[in-house]
């Protein structure tokens, strides 16, 4: 009997890196000679960051900075969906960010669709917020991994689990 090899297609953030980004932007902030006095700030609660600036320049320069030390730690910012920034207390501004965990419906049809147009033998499942693609033939999966990458996605995807059962 041929062995079914499968690999699972995800989108994941590791919150640690985002925790340590943060901390490092936020020291930036405080340490920084043009935010000398200013009431700008990040706030990271495990699952959404806030971003806070004394007017909408200070806030895109916080949003430049936490970009970068995201970028610097490996999270793709891609993975930032970005809310409308709005008025907050003593004169500031805010705007929250959101972190993209795992693949949701609209992104796992695109997956499935560019797998079945690629005529290969696997077999594509959605399981809740990630993809399995399974199929006997290793290169096939090489090709649906390939063309996947090629894909422009609005999210970052990862490939894990890649394994022989």
């Amino acid at each position: 009997m041929a062995k079914e090899n499968t690999f699972d297609i995800v989108s994941k953030v590791d919150l640690q890196e985002v925790k340590n980004a943060v901390d490092q932007a936020t020291r930036e902030i405080r340490t920084r000679f043009d935010f000398k006095g200013s009431r700008s700030d990040i706030i990271f609660d495990g699952e959404m960051i806030t971003l806070v600036g004394d007017d909408d320049f200070k806030l895109k320069n916080v949003v430049d900075i936490l970009e970068g030390k995201l970028i610097k730690r490996g999270i793709n910012i891609k993975a930032l969906r970005y809310g409308k920034v709005e008025p907050a207390a003593k004169d500031t501004v805010r705007q929250k960010l959101n972190l993209v965990q795992g693949v949701d419906k609209d992104q796992a049809k695109i997956i499935t669709k560019l797998v079945k147009d690629s005529k290969l033998k696997v077999q594509v499942n959605i399981q809740g917020d990630q993809v399995r693609i399974s199929g006997k033939n290793r290169d096939d999966l090489q090709v649906i991994i390939t063309t996947i990458k090629d894909y422009e996605f609005d999210i970052p995807l990862q490939f894990a689990n890649y394994r022989t059962i």
